[in-house]
């Protein structure tokens, strides 16, 4: 199983969460690329970081929307879509290679994110902007999705991913983070489903039991008491007998 988070979500002075503690614990990492958050030295800072530690550095596309954090929807023309993302990603790829590794994923960020689980446009566009920068690259995202169907039809390695700390709708998207149910930030409780997702089990909100195949388990680097949610995320995990990894390229 691979242990994600979302990182390098600072800008300029600004951070958010503490990247470094996380990289101690998550076995891959999603670094923001500059369009919702990040910097050429952020990204540089958390490229670097991610190397030393042996952590896998995946690229956290999103839309051009720093003033909403990328948790806005934009309708984009899917070529400028395509485009936005695949200068995302070589961007990174630079400073990954600088500090002595590359980008070995591909993950959307926020309202891109959500928005590419079911809209097969955007899906499409981001799917494009992958092949055309390295076909060997996975793109993580939610089974089921749009995202990961438009992915599998360009040739791409898809990577089904579940979130600990999240929570989950009957029909397998997330809460939408303008409901109070959206996180989950209990330590036990975000442990637990981690070991659960593991086993193949997500619980929604209203109780629904959703069977999904996971391969990666995200906790997010900005949730309060990120740290902590990780670090019991690992603990519970290996307590559980799986092993962490990140998963490998395609």
């Amino acid at each position: 199983m691979d242990l994600n988070a979302d990182l390098g979500e600072g800008f300029g002075i600004w951070r958010l969460g503490d990247d470094e503690a996380m990289l101690g614990v998550v076995t891959s990492a999603n670094v923001a690329c500059g369009f919702h958050a990040g910097d050429p030295a952020t990204m540089r800072r958390v490229c670097v970081a991610a190397a030393a530690g042996g952590v896998a550095i995946g690229a956290q596309v999103s839309y051009r929307d720093l003033a909403g954090f990328g948790r806005r929807r934009i309708d984009y023309d899917p070529d400028e879509l395509r485009d936005d993302v695949l200068y995302q990603i070589a961007a990174l790829d630079g400073m990954a290679r600088v500090a002595g590794s590359r980008v070995t994923y591909v993950k959307p960020h926020g309202a891109l994110y959500n928005t590419a689980a079911d809209d097969e446009v955007q899906a499409t566009a981001v799917a494009r902007a992958v092949t055309d920068y390295d076909p060997a690259l996975p793109v993580l995202g939610l089974p089921s999705s749009a995202l990961l169907r438009a992915a599998d039809a360009a040739g791409l390695r898809t990577v089904t991913e579940g979130f600990a700390d999240r929570g989950y709708l009957p029909s397998g998207r997330l809460v939408p983070r303008s409901r109070s149910d959206a996180l989950v930030t209990d330590v036990a409780a975000v442990a637990s489903r981690a070991v659960a997702m593991a086993s193949g089990e997500i619980v929604a909100v209203d109780g629904t039991v959703l069977r999904q195949r996971i391969e990666s388990i995200c906790v997010h680097g900005d949730t309060p008491g990120a740290v902590a949610l990780a670090t019991a995320v690992r603990r519970a995990l290996s307590d559980a007998c799986v092993a962490l990894t990140a998963f490998s390229p395609g």
